[in-house]
């Protein structure tokens, strides 16, 4: 039954993760010349840059519960209504006169300025993230269509359209905001795309999962009668009206996926903080030879997730393949160290075939433990557990490259290198 719907609504599931990404990526190149703008520092852009996962980090569990109960449909629709308005008050922001709001002074920060159009970028970016369900959502939306034989496939579609966000995100606030109009297009075109997502949910998305009233979670502490769909237990008395977040840590293996998850966020987000400053300070790269990196980092792990990734999960499992992935990527990460530009091309490569076997099938085999019955629940917990470590992550590579420069990449390295251990752990057993 899931096939027969699946590829109408594949489209629509894919634009929502692709606006989601682009919303976040097409902020980058220019949201800390905006905070300089109005007023603000570093330290205000560090609590900028860290409002939206913080927020994701509340509101993505919830939301995912909601998408069990309520079905998909609804949340992605509240969560790209949130990020329309969240847009909206991004606009409004630039339009704002930089104006002293407040000053605040606190012990081990200092002091910062608070501005009204800095306050408004602080609201815009809260409410993106408190709805910021939608990718979460949308990964059990897209559980809810596929079939063992067809959940790498799709997932590794996700990862694309994922890809392509960033890809287009930062290109078009490039190009759009060199022009005399400055931080205006990009935002408009986020905005827009935003506005298209809601339509096209409305009008193109059908529910993958009725409204449930009922689910119940074996005593034994087994997931077959999950993956049975039984809707209750019948040596138990009732059963639970609504999925509950402590639930999922009754799933056979599901703790353990949340904590590799978390690890690779954060290894993950180090990375990212301390990059693009390593490319301007050390290797000299202008922001035309920056983009041109993230573009090709993003072609080559798109062709990896589509093509070769296929090819690959005809001759092994998806256990295999990320054990083999995050072996890759960490030595990827290694190679970063070094300013040689041969390494840093070979680092890219690296990074593009080791995260791009990796993740997607990490994501499914992550929907395959979590169940039908508890998919959005285990996907908002999930976005949670990410959102905490993107938090941390950012933070903490800041620190770090400030620290000890480019053996940062060392920490990612090591990160990632702990989840090819770990990751043995899924070759003893597979779900069932």
């Amino acid at each position: 039954m899931a096939s027969q719907i699946k590829q109408p609504s594949l489209f629509p599931i894919l634009l929502v993760n692709f606006v989601g990404t682009l919303g976040f990526s097409i902020v980058l190149p220019f949201l800390v010349f905006l905070v300089m703008k109005f007023g603000g520092d570093a330290i205000t852009y560090g609590f900028l840059a860290a409002t939206y996962p913080a927020f994701q980090l509340v509101g993505a569990p919830l939301l995912g519960r909601w998408s069990d109960t309520f079905g998909r449909k609804r949340v992605l629709l509240l969560s790209n209504v949130g990020t329309s308005i969240g847009w909206i008050l991004f606009l409004y922001a630039i339009f704002l006169p930089a104006e002293k709001s407040f000053t605040a002074n606190i012990a081990f920060i200092g002091t910062f300025v608070i501005s009204v159009p800095l306050f408004m970028l602080f609201l815009a970016r809260a409410i993106d993230g408190v709805t910021g369900g939608n990718i979460s959502t949308a990964y059990a939306y897209l559980a809810d269509l596929s079939t063992d034989d067809t959940r790498s496939k799709n997932f590794g579609k996700m990862a694309i359209s994922s890809n392509l966000g960033f890809i287009i995100g930062p290109a078009i606030a490039g190009i759009l905001g060199g022009t005399i109009y400055g931080e205006i297009l990009p935002v408009l075109a986020a905005l827009i795309l935003s506005v298209v997502t809601v339509i096209v949910i409305i009008f193109l998305l059908k529910e993958s999962k009725a409204p449930s009233k009922e689910i119940s979670i074996p005593v034994d502490g087994t997931v077959r009668r999950v993956f049975a769909q039984e809707c209750r237990d019948p040596h138990s008395r009732g059963g639970i009206n609504k999925p509950r977040f402590q639930d999922v840590f009754k799933l056979e293996y599901v703790s353990f996926l949340l904590v590799v998850y978390f690890l690779i966020f954060l290894g993950f987000n180090i990375y990212y903080a301390a990059f693009p400053t390593h490319a301007a300070n050390d290797l000299k790269w202008s922001v035309t030879q920056l983009g041109i990196y993230y573009a090709v980092l993003g072609g080559v792990m798109a062709f990896v997730q589509g093509p070769i990734l296929r090819k690959a999960l005809k001759k092994t499992s998806e256990e295999k393949l990320v054990v083999i992935g995050s072996l890759i990527l960490g030595a990827g990460f290694v190679l970063y160290v070094s300013n040689n530009i041969v390494w840093v091309s070979g680092a890219l490569i690296l990074f593009a075939v080791g995260n791009g076997l990796m993740w997607p099938s990490f994501m499914s085999i992550l929907s395959r433990r979590a169940g039908s019955k508890l998919q959005g629940t285990v996907q908002g917990v999930a976005g949670s557990f990410g959102g905490l470590a993107s938090i941390i992550g950012l933070i903490l590579g800041g620190f770090l490259y400030t620290s000890i420069g480019g053996a940062t990449f060392l920490i990612s390295a090591g990160i990632i290198l702990a989840i090819f251990v770990m990751s043995f752990r899924l070759l003893v057993k597979k779900a069932v």
